[in-house]
């Protein structure tokens, strides 16, 4: 049976420069190459999540603008059910992004029409009730993505927090996260600085994934795991998007049964999957080229 994941969430439309070296304050950066590409991360990780398997819906809001038709063309390509996606009048959500050749990155986003998601509709609501796993980030007003949570929790779906970027968190959000994926910013953010404390964060929810970009990632529970899961070692392009795929293909595994520690290897595969290629949503593996590097894992 196919797992079913709702991400409610941003849509960008990624500019991408690709450059030797990220401008300082004040530089101007001769570049290599240019992208335009459809991203954000709520629609990232749609796509990530359609493309590693699961049927998967996609709430959010695009402009009127022709980023906003690119947007919705490209999530539905990808074989996201964009029948809820909400259209405002005005711009879609913008992302200026600048990669340097040793793939790491710099990121300008402009919300636009990602700040008009509010107040969750009947369907809205009803399809998060029928998912298995919703899936939430920050980059959407944060009422509308504690209103999520919630509804996930009382329909008995699992709800994962992908708390990025680092933003202040409302009372009581927290309380409706199953699982909370952080990196160590974000995860500083919410216990008040220092280095990650993953007992504080797990007074705040029962289970924690800290990635650690090329250092794999963390995972943490209330019953007592506390586990390194390393990174897959190949060439690395572009960095952009390998949190999105991460995050998209973890839901996906966990909404598939699997434990969570053996879930975090397949999506670490698919972090790793995506580094290898520039771009956004573009750059997001399919699963055969998931299980290719998970299987390259399980057999050495």
């Amino acid at each position: 049976m196919t797992t079913r994941v709702v991400v409610a969430g941003s849509a960008n439309m990624d500019l991408v420069g690709l450059a030797p070296s990220l401008p300082r304050p004040g530089e101007t950066v001769l570049g290599d190459d240019f992208v335009m590409t459809a991203g954000g991360k709520g629609s990232n990780q749609a796509i990530a999540a359609a493309l590693a398997g699961a049927e998967t819906t996609f709430l959010g809001a695009i402009g009127s603008d022709a980023f906003g038709v690119t947007l919705q063309a490209r999530l539905g390509a990808a074989g996201v059910d964009v029948s809820l996606l909400r259209t405002s009048y005005g711009s879609s959500g913008v992302a200026v992004i600048m990669v340097d050749r040793a793939g790491e990155n710099s990121i300008l986003v402009s919300p636009g029409a990602n700040r008009t998601f509010a107040d969750l509709t009947e369907d809205e609501t009803a399809a998060i009730a029928a998912a298995d796993v919703l899936l939430c980030q920050q980059e959407i007003p944060m009422p509308t993505v504690q209103a999520a949570l919630r509804a996930g929790r009382a329909n008995g779906t699992r709800t994962i927090l992908n708390a990025a970027p680092a933003r202040a968190l409302p009372s009581g959000l927290l309380d409706e996260v199953d699982l909370l994926v952080v990196n160590e910013t974000e995860a500083r953010a919410i216990t008040g600085g220092g280095d990650p404390d993953m007992s504080a964060l797990l007074a705040l929810v029962p289970r924690v994934v800290l990635t650690l970009s090329g250092n794999g990632s963390r995972y943490a529970d209330r019953d007592g795991a506390d586990v390194h899961v390393p990174a897959y070692r190949v060439e690395v392009a572009d960095t952009t998007a390998a949190g999105d795929a991460f995050t998209g293909a973890l839901a996906v595994a966990w909404g598939e049964g699997r434990d969570l520690i053996d879930a975090i290897r397949w999506a670490n595969a698919a972090g790793a999957a995506c580094v290898r290629r520039v771009g956004a949503s573009n750059a997001l593996p399919v699963r055969a080229d998931i299980e290719e590097l998970f299987r390259t894992r399980e057999s050495s």
